[in-house]
């Protein structure tokens, strides 16, 4: 077969807007994925947060390929619907359940909110998927000359995700060629999730970057790290935010404060949570975790739904009694007007509380509002524990608030002085080693690599790690930084 055509429509030079296009010929193509352009990528590509129209052709795009339902990797699917897209959407089982609840916040923010407008929108979007069990090859396009199938494999990065493996079979013998995919990679011994396995080959490995210049903290140290955030509150009598993204981080959070509850619940009367009862009358077992988030609600009851999908340690919990996303502490919070109580409710009393709210990288939604209202207390803590991209308030946040700088939250200038506070351990991504195993992870390794998702020196980085090691190994290759 001839040199493999693809074209990248974002996440090239950034961390966001993922949108891969695959010609399987002269005149089809696939997409994998479609994302939103989010921080700093909106401005340099001259678009907004409401305006990502499709700018590039869709003639011949035969399927659009989501390898889990970010909405940095599928929220300009009502974009390219718009821009008359008429194939399938395939994706894994669980994905297939969880797209149409992402897809319809994104049309309601953006599009419309008459509910006719957005049942039309989300019947059309679930006629158009396709879903694909894991390990099972489905066949794209079958003619003289070109056998294309897809097949799609864990992740790990949320429940759902895959990477995606594609294979050219010019039906002659040696004339074949696989292109994978990575998507976003998980971190390994991800709460609730099943393992991500390398794939077997690779001749084009499109590979994310996000964390390819460092290394995350372990569970065990990101869990300490995590509890002694909280101990803090209890101290002071103040609240943790966490900006969390609605899908994948909010529910790993959940599990991972349900297991410190259960565990306190087993030792209660250990001298730390003595002094919490007797400082603040208010103990671990005792501390309200509120999610403020009607998306991240919808969401957690659909992980629930998919318990088929959990690892065995999720199920053993399960098994032996316990609810790792609807234990008693967890207080779920839907509408507008149940956000304003709990926000005035702790923002003026001295009631420590756990508080996980949208949006991830706090460009928008609830946590915002406790931004404004908690951000110049310094009984109070900002917990990250997911990427801040450049260009948004988190990332401000994250960088001037050890400092005791100031940010800017809808047009108005609030300073800093709570409590702020980083873990990259908790982030849903593979750090450089993950990254670099799931190269070498491969009975062949990839002959080409295109690097992606990622910011300049995580790209650059990670480039030169796998350039070392191919040259250690003496295996040929070609690394592209796809933003270079």
């Amino acid at each position: 077969m001839g040199s493999i055509r693809l074209l990248h429509h974002g996440a090239a030079e950034g961390v966001t807007g993922s949108c891969h296009q695959l010609f399987l010929d002269a005149d089809n193509s696939v997409l994998v994925d479609c994302g939103l352009f989010q921080g700093a990528d909106v401005s340099n590509l001259g678009a907004s947060e409401h305006n990502q129209t499709i700018d590039f052709s869709i003639e011949g795009v035969r399927a659009l390929i989501v390898t889990h339902v970010h909405a940095d990797h599928v929220g300009r699917i009502p974009y390219l619907l718009a821009a008359g897209f008429k194939g399938p959407i395939l994706c894994s089982i669980p994905s297939a359940k969880l797209l149409p609840i992402v897809l319809e916040d994104a049309f309601k923010l953006v599009f419309s909110r008459d509910q006719q407008q957005v049942e039309r929108y989300i019947a059309e979007v679930q006629r158009r998927i396709i879903a694909l069990p894991y390990a099972t090859w489905f066949t794209l396009q079958d003619k003289p000359g070109l056998l294309a199938r897809v097949r799609l494999q864990r992740a790990a990065h949320i429940l759902g995700s895959a990477y995606v493996e594609i294979d050219l079979d010019g039906k002659q013998e040696k004339d074949s060629i696989r292109v994978v995919f990575s998507g976003d990679l998980g971190a390994p011994d991800a709460p609730i999730l099943k393992a991500c396995r390398a794939p077997e080959r690779a001749d084009l490995l499109v590979l994310e970057s996000t964390y390819g210049d460092r290394l995350h903290e372990n569970r065990s140290r990101r869990r300490e790290r995590l509890e002694q955030v909280v101990e803090h509150a209890l101290a002071d009598n103040g609240t943790v935010l966490i900006p969390a993204f609605s899908l994948g981080r909010t529910q790993e959070l959940l599990y991972e404060l349900e297991d410190i509850i259960h565990s306190r619940q087993l030792d209660q009367h250990t001298v730390a949570d003595a002094v919490a009862d007797d400082s603040t009358g208010l103990s671990w077992p005792h501390l309200p975790v509120i999610l403020d988030s009607p998306l991240a609600s919808r969401l957690t009851r659909a992980y629930r739904e998919l318990r088929d999908f959990w690892n065995e340690e999720a199920h053993e919990r399960v098994q032996s009694g316990r609810r790792p996303l609807a234990f008693e502490q967890l207080i779920t919070v839907d509408s507008h007007t149940d956000h304003q109580k709990i926000l005035e409710h702790l923002t003026h009393s001295a009631r420590p509380a756990i508080v996980i709210a949208g949006s991830g990288m706090c460009t928008s939604g609830r946590i915002v509002n406790y931004l404004k209202a908690m951000l110049g207390d310094p009984r109070h803590d900002v917990l990250f524990v997911g990427y801040q991209a450049h260009g948004t308030p988190g990332r401000a946040i994250q960088r001037f608030g050890p400092g005791k700088g100031y940010v800017e939250l809808d047009g108005k200038r609030h300073d800093i002085r709570a409590g702020v506070h980083s873990i990259d351990g908790y982030s849903a991504h593979a750090d450089q080693a993950g990254l670099v195993s799931f190269v070498t992870g491969m009975r062949k390794w990839p002959g080409e690599i295109r690097l992606v998702h990622g910011e300049p020196q995580a790209r650059r980085s990670l480039g030169e790690v796998l350039a070392r090691l191919y040259d250690e190994a003496q295996r040929p290759v070609v690394i592209i930084n796809s933003g270079a």
